[in-house]
């Protein structure tokens, strides 16, 4: 798992969203003459799917994070358990490493937020009347916890 790995995070701003999956690159190994990328999923139907939160599914590699990304978009194609029409991970953003995904259901906005090292949920369980209040929540948060740390 990639916890054991902590030297390095998920790559969030270079995530891409595919067959409801959230495609997550990372940075496996630096070595002096090249870095070697993996990627670790996430999917629309949380723990119900078999590559929730599992690192690198098709078992390669790559020298280019674009290249892993299309690598993990094969592997979906033909082994996928879901093909969902809705991107759930549509409204998402990265802000201090982190990873934010906002969610609407009725009128009400809610958020998953997952640090830039773990893949834990670590969100608040909390409702907005829009996006931009949740958002700005959020960030103020993330603000709050970077000032505290730079003291």
């Amino acid at each position: 798992m990639l916890n054991q790995i902590s030297a390095h995070r998920f790559l969030y701003e270079n995530s891409v969203s595919y067959r409801g999956q959230l495609i997550i690159p990372f940075l496996l190994e630096k070595l002096e003459v090249a870095h070697i990328y993996s990627y670790t999923l996430l999917s629309d139907l949380g723990h119900k799917s078999q590559f929730h939160k599992v690192d690198n599914s098709a078992q390669v590699y790559s020298n280019s994070v674009l290249n892993i990304i299309e690598l993990a978009k094969q592997h979906l194609e033909i082994y996928s358990d879901i093909n969902s029409k809705l991107d759930y991970f549509k409204n998402r953003y990265t802000y201090y490493y982190n990873l934010i995904v906002i969610h609407e259901q009725g009128g009400k906005y809610f958020y998953d937020h997952y640090p830039p090292e773990q893949l834990n949920n670590i969100a608040a369980p909390k409702l907005f009347k829009s996006e931009s209040d949740c958002i700005n929540w959020v960030k103020k948060g993330l603000e709050r916890n970077y000032v505290e740390q730079i003291d």
